[in-house]
């Protein structure tokens, strides 16, 4: 009974309208009761003050006289009135000096007394206070009174004055203290309490006797009718609406009723249909999506969940998720739980099965109808596939990495475009002398010589090979590599990877055995040399002799005899400086620089040199030169040296053959001849030696390799020439022609216009 009367509306209606009226009742009586009684005490308060002032100006013509008679006789008399109970006066010491009462004079007061603490609570005492801080309320026998105490203050008549001295700056001289009884005061408001309180309780129990059977006729029947109904709602049965014959809000209420039920009954078929639809969709996600609650267990799930972990049964989502038994350190649903906002994270665990499996999720909060947070919504896509391929490529990365830094040779990784340095390996900082940290950023072509660098920050993205070329290291040394480029991608960009081989010391010994090389062959040809030099200065001692001559027999010289024989000077001694400028070139070192060089003019110049050799043994040279051959990129200096090693061989070949026989005229022979291709400059060198015996085909170009007797030849001229071939990016083959001995022919790659 007790809990259908709590649950009830109407008695809530009425209870809370009671409360209510009784509250505001009771708040208007006490106010007016209130207000009555602090009007009254106000009233009386300034009365008393009043009193106090009257008193106070009675009695200052008596103390301007120190007449002491006068201001107890004063005292005595406004005494006599029956309201009030005592008259003091006390002095700053708080002695009193004057009272009513004879037995109190001289007495002394605490000063922390209720009646003197009021004001010497502060430091210093104030000059003046309020009327409610000088009074105070208090009960003595049952009796209540009310005091007031009014500060005395330094007047100009009083300092100084003829009776008693007081200091200008003191503004306290003693208080006055009237006591004054309450009792008339006290019995008129409890008389209004009581009259207040008596309307208060028959305004109350006639409005609430009304509000009670109004809210029973009006609203309870109503809404007991309407509660019946709503329950047929919820119910499966048939909606049934209600007739009120009201025509207020109620019965507004009923009509919105009815129509709002047909309405529900109809959105509650579509929602089941919905419900199951969700349902459904819920459980054939393609992602693992689970439900956790507040304690971290999973409570929903749908099928590819369970087939991941197997069904929760009321398990904790870490122990589902990665069998720990212990809440994750680093949880993306607690974080939700804690912001109340979404998260995403990349997590790993374990299948039902026990395999490893990896995953993204996303957390979302889930709230009930009041907005509170009461679980929260994991999403999970298994990335297991891509997170095996990312440790695969991990692992290749890392031995992409091993493999980078332990190639022997430098290897940079530049941008395409601006040849900016992005990567690079350890050994660049061994060759070039330049730490990691300094090489990146730098532009690739800051290694080469300041005045070919446009020329190879061309060459380098159009060429597949260059080399070798001069480059220079951080602390201005020059080294010379050969570079290989091929194009990549790294971080998404066009780059090229380009590996430099330093090929310096490879170079330096190289360099120093074709020297060696070059020595060797000016000591063979030194006897020929000589015979070339005899020529002009035999031609330039007989002149000499012939005018020496003349000057001693004192004969005139014809002048045309002195002309002939000053050109035939002049020609002799270019002929010898010739001879010997070339010698000096020869023998000089090369500088690894390449420049357009004519095939045709290198041959020239090598059989110049080395024309007295073949001269001497009788060997003709038959020239078939094309006049119109291209340009290709070497070193003449150093393809010189070629033409003289294959001259070489050639006369010794010759001279092999024809050792023990007499040959013909035709029989000793060099053919020079070149040609060339869409995309090759060719020259050919033979000889009509005996050819080459195809046993030592294969190490013909080897080092020291030589077919020669012991002491005529070190095996070095054509090891050294085929390298000096390969330099220039040319080729070297030998062969033996019938009708003719071997035949050596040499192609080089073209030179590209405007290269």
């Amino acid at each position: 009974m007790f809990k259908r009367l709590r649950e009830s509306l109407i008695m809530k209606m009425i209870l809370s309208g009671g409360i209510t009226l009784l509250l505001s009742v009771l708040l208007w009586t006490s106010f007016n009761v209130l207000f009555f009684k602090k009007n009254i005490t106000e009233n009386v308060m300034s009365d008393i003050a009043m009193l106090s002032d009257t008193i106070l100006q009675s009695l200052h013509y008596a103390m301007m006289l120190d007449s002491k008679e006068d201001i107890k006789e004063v005292i005595h008399n406004i005494s006599k009135q029956r309201e009030i109970k005592s008259i003091r006066i006390y002095n700053k010491k708080g002695r009193i000096v004057f009272s009513n009462k004879p037995s109190e004079i001289n007495m002394v007061i605490d000063l922390k007394t209720v009646s003197c603490w009021t004001c010497h609570q502060y430091d210093p005492v104030p000059a003046t206070m309020t009327l409610t801080e000088r009074s105070r309320m208090q009960t003595v026998n049952g009796e209540k009174t009310i005091s007031i105490m009014t500060p005395i203050a330094n007047s100009q008549g009083c300092a100084p004055g003829p009776c008693h001295v007081h200091a200008t700056e003191e503004r306290l001289l003693g208080l006055l203290d009237m006591e004054v009884s309450m009792e008339k005061k006290s019995s008129m408001i409890a008389t209004f309490e009581r009259a207040n309180i008596t309307i208060a309780l028959i305004v109350f129990m006639a409005t609430f006797a009304a509000l009670f059977v109004y809210a029973y006729n009006f609203i309870f029947k109503p809404i007991r009718q309407l509660i019946t109904a709503t329950k047929n709602i919820g119910s499966d049965k048939e909606f049934v609406g209600i007739e009120l014959d009201q025509a207020d809000e109620i019965g507004a209420l009923s009509d919105a009723f009815n129509m709002m039920g047909r309405q529900v009954m109809e959105k509650h078929r579509e929602l089941t249909e919905q419900k199951e639809e969700y349902r459904e969709l819920f459980h054939n996600v393609p992602c693992l999506v689970s439900v956790v609650d507040l304690n971290f267990r999973v409570i929903r799930h749908n099928k590819v969940y369970e087939e991941h972990f197997g069904k929760p049964d009321g398990r904790h989502c870490y122990q589902i998720n990665k069998d720990r038994d212990k809440k994750c350190v680093e949880c993306p649903v607690e974080r939700t739980f804690f912001d109340l906002s979404p998260h995403m994270s990349e997590e790993s665990g374990l299948s039902k099965t026990g395999k490893p499996i990896h995953w993204i999720v996303y957390t979302s909060p889930i709230r009930d109808h009041s907005g509170k947070v009461v679980a929260a919504m994991e999403m999970m896509i298994d990335i297991t596939p891509r997170k095996e391929l990312e440790e695969r490529l991990a692992a290749s990365e890392q031995r992409y990495h091993a493999i980078f830094d332990s190639i022997p040779g430098a290897v940079f990784v530049v941008d395409a475009e601006t040849l900016v340095i992005l990567n690079c390996n350890e050994p660049v900082s061994t060759i070039y002398g330049y730490s990691a940290e300094e090489i990146l950023g730098k532009n690739f072509t800051e290694l080469f010589r300041e005045d070919e660098r446009p020329d190879y920050g061309h060459l380098v993205k159009i060429k597949k090979e260059i080399g070798p070329c001069t480059q220079v290291t951080k602390y201005n040394k020059n080294i010379y590599a050969i570079m290989r480029m091929s194009p990549a991608r790294f971080r998404s960009n066009k780059a090229l990877i380009i590996t430099c081989s330093d090929v310096t010391k490879k170079l330096e010994a190289e360099q120093q055995l074709i020297q060696a090389s070059k020595m060797t062959t000016l000591g063979e040809m030194a006897s020929g040399v000589a015979h070339e030099l005899n020529q002009p200065l035999a031609i330039l001692k007989t002149i000499s002799n012939l005018l020496m001559r003349k000057v001693s027999r004192g004969q005139v010289i014809d002048p045309e005899i002195l002309r002939e024989m000053a050109e035939g000077v002049d020609t002799h001694v270019d002929r010898a400086s010739k001879i010997i400028e070339h010698m000096r070139e020869f023998g000089r070192k090369g500088d690894l620089k390449t420049m357009p060089v004519q095939v045709n003019d290198v041959l020239k110049r090598g059989f110049e040199f080395f024309s007295q050799q073949l001269r001497v043994r009788n060997i003709d040279v038959v020239w078939e030169l094309d006049e119109n051959l291209p340009f290709i990129m070497a070193d003449s200096n150093r393809l010189e040296q070629v033409v003289i090693n294959l001259l070489i061989n050639a006369r010794d070949a010759i001279e092999e053959r024809w050792a023990e026989s007499c040959p013909l005229s035709e029989d000793k022979k060099v053919f020079i001849s070149t040609y060339f291709t869409n995309t090759r400059v060719i020259m050919e060198i033979c000889d009509t030696g005996h050819g080459i015996p195809e046993a030592i085909q294969d190490r013909l170009f080897e080092p020291f390799f030589t077919t020669k007797d012991v002491g005529k030849g070190t095996g070095l001229g054509l090891s050294i020439s085929y390298g000096i071939v390969q330099d220039y990016k040319g080729a070297i083959q030998s062969s033996t022609r019938e009708g003719r001995g071997a035949c050596f022919t040499i192609a080089f790659p073209r030179m590209e216009v405007g290269g």
